[in-house]
């Protein structure tokens, strides 16, 4: 039986428990493609969720992490995007951001604020924000900071900013924090992506990206900031969920801008709302192209380059799938769009309602199911449930998402490309060894190869075993209070176990005990 009614065109609850969905290992779609497709040029590729990968240059280091001390008091904003805070305490941090962008020069001129709500327990001494752009020498230039209208110290050092507050901070109340500053911009340099990740951060030949882009409060856990060090591969922000009112403008109108949300044209650029996100991205090039489709109220769009027609049809056939499915399992998408962007590297990446798509899978797209470009598109559309609606420890526990975004893909195999299933598990675990553990750190891997056999491989066999030991109604039923009880929040491994115990009495500590090296 299949959760697609094909006379309808449209999905179907088939299970009512809770609006639960079930699947069996027989479910299928039937879904026709439009196009017959033609093989481009062969490029060995990377991306977020890993692949084949090319191992020509190899670059040296991450970006070492610059010192920049402030060298006098800052002065307060005598402009500033605050927004208007509608509770308070208020539920979430509220990001203002007015930023222009000079395309040719690669830099960018901002201003933020930033409304932020104590909701711990405790009063606190100080904030802690992420400042990645300080990573690159001169990339972050801050030219003033406050804290509710009065100039404050700071010490800035790789990407910690530190700010000793003036006057304690009480729970439930709220602060605002003031900024402007310089993006200098850096080259998104590559390098051998089997050693490190691709850049995204900066500029390429053909595109601006602003990843990770505005200085951030980072979450705060057990009386501790939380942002752990950058490594080689992998990511390692965590983020709390946030509401963005962003402002950008370009200074040159030939460029095509796409972002994390939809946009409204304003007389100087455009203007984007986002609740309840993690992380708000731009990316901007003259190159451009679109392809959109309206999901009931989500419109997904699918950003390309001239010649890549056909493979970004894919990409956007495979995102307006998998946002689907998803929401048959998982629960409701978060967000009013989602948008795939062909990188012009060979990485995918996932951010909040957006994805980078790495450019080696358009050129290597061979016109079927069997191929980099629809698994990896159906992985990072996954990622909006686990990531963006359900956050975790990226650096320390790095599996909550990869495996749950990497198994989606062999859901969306069962449901949609059955006949491709084997495939997709000999193709996907290409370089997959049983022989590590699930729950290690990002770090904790001797190479990127090692980490995505451990956290997105190895989690794919473990939830297979899990299912197959459970039952499809308890696994079902237990990933979607999973991502129901989790929304907004930060998970950990802790919480995912928990959850799973309260949807099933089977035992499968003999499963775990092989996967994981904590007791679970």
């Amino acid at each position: 039986s299949s959760l697609f009614d094909s006379s309808k065109k449209e999905f179907q609850v088939k299970y009512k428990v809770i609006f639960r969905p079930t699947l069996s290992l027989s479910t299928s779609i039937s879904m026709k493609t439009k196009n017959t497709f033609f093989l481009v040029i062969i490029l060995l590729t990377s991306a977020c969720s890993a692949s084949d990968k090319s191992s020509d240059s190899v670059e040296e280091k991450t970006p070492i992490a610059s010192i920049v001390l402030p060298t006098e008091t800052p002065i307060p904003l005598t402009k500033t995007p605050a927004p208007v805070p509608t509770a308070i305490p208020l539920e979430r941090a509220q990001y203002g951001i007015y930023a222009t962008l000079d395309y040719a020069g690669k830099k960018v001129e901002v201003e933020e604020s930033i409304l932020y709500p104590n909701k711990s327990t405790e009063t606190l001494s100080d904030i802690l924000l992420a400042v990645e752009p300080n990573l690159w020498a001169n990339g972050f230039l801050l030219h003033e900071l406050s804290v509710d209208s009065v100039p404050i110290n700071y010490s800035l050092e790789g990407q910690r900013m530190h700010i000793p507050l003036n006057e304690p901070f009480e729970p439930n109340k709220n602060i605002e924090i003031k900024l402007r500053y310089t993006l200098n911009l850096p080259f998104a340099e590559q390098g051998d992506p089997s050693l490190v990740r691709a850049r995204i951060y900066g500029y390429t030949d053909r595109q601006v990206n602003l990843t990770n882009w505005y200085p951030f409060v980072v979450p705060r856990k057990d009386s501790v900031w939380q942002l752990p060090n950058p490594w080689y591969f992998g990511e390692h922000f965590i983020y709390d969920a946030a509401d963005y009112d962003v402002h950008f403008s370009v200074n040159d109108e030939t460029v095509v801008v796409a972002a994390s949300a939809k946009a409204e044209t304003t007389a100087q650029g455009w203007a984007y709302q986002l609740k309840s996100a993690r992380a708000f991205v731009l990316s901007a090039s003259p190159d451009y192209k679109v392809l959109s489709q309206e999901v009931g109220d989500v419109t997904v769009y699918s950003y390309y380059y001239l010649l890549f027609d056909i493979p970004a049809q894919e990409v956007l056939n495979v995102s307006v799938k998998a946002l689907q499915l998803y929401e048959q399992i998982y629960g409701e998408y978060s967000h009013k769009s989602l948008t795939a962007v062909q990188g012009d590297f060979n990485d995918g990446m996932e951010y909040s309602g957006f994805y980078f798509q790495s450019n080696g899978f358009y050129n290597t797209y061979d016109g079927t199911a069997q191929n980099y470009l629809t698994f990896v598109s159906a992985h990072e559309v996954a990622h909006q449930w686990f990531f963006e609606s359900v956050a975790n420890d990226q650096a320390n526990e790095p599996w909550l998402d990869e495996m749950l975004a990497t198994y989606s893909e062999r859901l969306y195999y069962e449901t949609y490309h059955p006949e491709a299933l084997n495939w997709w598990w000999q193709a996907r675990m290409f370089d997959y060894s049983p022989n590590a553990w699930l729950d290690l750190a990002v770090s904790e891997n001797p190479s990127e190869r090692a980490y995505w056999s451990s956290s997105y491989f190895h989690g794919a066999h473990f939830l297979e075993e899990l299912r197959t030991r459970i039952g499809d109604e308890a696994f079902f039923a237990f990933l979607y209070d999973y991502h129901l009880e989790l929304t907004e929040k930060i998970a950990t491994g802790d919480d995912f176990f928990r959850i799973l115990r309260e949807h099933t009495d089977v035992d499968f500590s003999d499963i775990t005990v092989r996967y994981f090296r904590a007791a679970r």
